[in-house]
């Protein structure tokens, strides 16, 4: 019987075993160290993706930035281009027109005419001088840099095409005073035959 009471204890024992190792088999197993290290690797991550976005956001300001003081240095260098050419229109008219007019081969009549077409071209550089006045200096005109740089390169090339008009009017008034002159000297000639 003691030998019964052993073989007994023993299967018990045995099965008790056996049914325990078959529980466990179905439970997931779980390694703490490396659940943790993905935790840690997870939240580092975020960090690096955090400031990735915050570095985004400052070279995006920078590059903004960097626009606007390129349309500003490029409206600077438009009105300085525009108030080079007005002054040479001016000076090429003061000088110019004084030199025209005075001359003894522009007949009386058409002094008015002549004055009229250079004061015209004048009057249309004031009107752009004006208008980029109130271009760079009023609230009231939305526009953006990019437009205003975009409308004073546009006056700017209007004032090259008034300096090239002063210029060609000043050349023809000196061809047709110089025909005149021409044409004085043949007519007033001495003959000697």
């Amino acid at each position: 019987m003691k030998s019964n009471i052993r073989v007994l204890l023993l299967t018990l024992l045995v099965s008790v075993f056996a049914s325990q190792s078959l529980t466990a088999q179905g439970m997931p197993v779980y390694d703490n160290t490396n659940f943790i290290s993905f935790a840690k690797s997870l939240i580092e991550s975020a960090k690096q993706t955090s400031q990735l976005l915050k570095t985004v956001q400052f070279l995006k300001t920078q590059k903004e930035n960097i626009e606007k003081v390129n349309n500003a240095i490029t409206q600077l260098k438009a009105v300085k281009e525009l108030t080079q050419n007005n002054k040479r229109l001016f000076d090429l008219v003061q000088d110019d027109l004084r030199e025209i007019l005075n001359s003894p081969y522009i007949k009386a009549e058409e002094v008015n005419r002549i004055s009229d077409s250079f004061n015209a071209i004048i009057e249309n550089s004031m009107d752009s001088l004006e208008y980029i006045d109130k271009i760079l200096s009023s609230g009231t005109l939305k526009m953006t840099d990019a437009e205003r740089a975009e409308v004073l390169k546009e006056k700017e090339r209007e004032s090259k095409d008034m300096v090239a008009e002063i210029e060609a009017k000043t050349r023809r008034y000196r061809e047709i005073i110089a025909f005149r002159e021409m044409q004085d000297i043949i007519n007033n000639r001495q003959t000697n035959y």
